[in-house]
């Protein structure tokens, strides 16, 4: 098992004065997968619910299951877990409790990535899919006063029928707090069908929908060159191998695109070999604009607040630093003038 939130070098029983204040920090989320984030007693109650897939049905069975070799390893998994989400009210239970947990650690606003091919393959038409997670936008904020967005990403392990049928549901039944479209799976299969997600983002581009595409997690810098020239990225999901393109760095530097970076997924699914040898400090001192995120926290073990923790406790960084983390998720999200003004205004409250 990796080192997490639980088991960080020097956490201590009692919380510190830095713990206190990343615990009273307002946040952004905007690194988020809808079926990776549904809770340990979540996804046992769902196994349950639709017995005889390949998800265990006992809890510690299932943290087992959540012990990754590498990506493929992951990538399989979430499948398993994603073929558990049967009905409208699954997805719309999963929204929810994605809402409670982050609300519970201050989250004002997250864009919660969800990949509507997955639920139509069991067998949800689009319009349900989509009354659930209206239905669930409207709970989250009374239940919670979270205010939750979407980002429809294409599976591209699923190849060009993936791309379409996610393209199709974005702009024929889009839900009504859809912003943004994206594009997770394994980068090493893109190549096969660059095309056809080439042209699944021109469309949901003239649509209005922003850019919001994974890129430079698991491959190297041609995959974000790739976003950034074939689909006009707006934010990039991870990007930590920017790194290995002299070129590329400037250009992110000059453009301030901001990736999205996730070190706990990245120790998770192999991509570093610990949080201690994680390029996020290298990614801010070259000067690019980085938000904290927590992509699938409890396959991975972590929260976003436990994001926040690792940044403080094996990087180093102090209030000023978390601070600024968060102000920039403010500013990479999709929210208007007056909803980002809001957030920003606690922020510098607290700190």
């Amino acid at each position: 098992m990796v080192t997490t939130e639980h088991e960080l070098p020097g956490a201590v029983a009692t919380p510190s004065p830095l713990h206190s204040f990343i615990e009273a920090l307002p946040k952004v989320e905007l690194h988020v997968h809808l079926v990776g984030s549904a809770s340990v007693p979540t996804v046992l109650e769902l196994a349950r619910r639709h017995p005889g897939g390949r998800v265990p049905t006992g809890e510690e069975e299932l943290r087992r299951f959540y012990e990754f070799t590498d990506f493929p390893h992951f990538a399989k998994v979430y499948e398993a877990v994603s073929s558990l989400v049967r009905t409208p009210e699954d997805v719309a239970t999963l929204v929810l409790g994605t809402a409670r947990d982050l609300a519970a650690q201050n989250v004002r606003y997250v864009e919660l990535t969800v990949t509507p091919y997955t639920h139509q393959r069991m067998g949800m038409p689009m319009p349900a899919i989509t009354e659930a997670l209206d239905l669930a936008v409207r709970q989250a904020r009374d239940l919670y006063g979270i205010q939750v967005a979407y980002i429809f990403d294409i599976p591209g392990e699923f190849g060009p029928e993936g791309c379409r049928a996610t393209a199709r549901h974005a702009l024929d039944h889009p839900p009504e707090a859809l912003v943004g479209f994206g594009l997770g799976g394994i980068e090493q299969m893109r190549d096969a069908i660059r095309d056809e997600i080439r042209e699944a983002f021109r469309a949901a581009r003239g649509a209005g929908l922003r850019s919001l595409p994974h890129g430079g997690e698991m491959s190297g810098p041609e995959t974000i060159w790739e976003v950034i020239e074939g689909l006009g990225a707006e934010r990039i999901g991870h990007g930590i191998r920017c790194l290995d393109d002299p070129r590329l760095v400037a250009h992110l530097r000059e453009t301030q695109i901001p990736l999205e970076v996730c070190p706990t997924s990245n120790v998770c699914t192999g991509q570093v070999p610990d949080l201690a040898a994680h390029p996020l400090p290298r990614l801010l001192e070259e000067g690019l604009f980085v938000t904290l995120n927590s992509d699938d926290p409890p396959m991975f073990d972590t929260t976003l607040t436990g994001e926040y923790r690792v940044a403080a406790d094996v990087f180093g960084f102090g209030r000023e630093q978390l601070a600024a983390l968060a102000r920039n998720a403010v500013a990479a999200s999709s929210l208007d003038g007056p909803g980002k003004q809001a957030i920003v205004q606690e922020i510098d409250a607290v700190g």
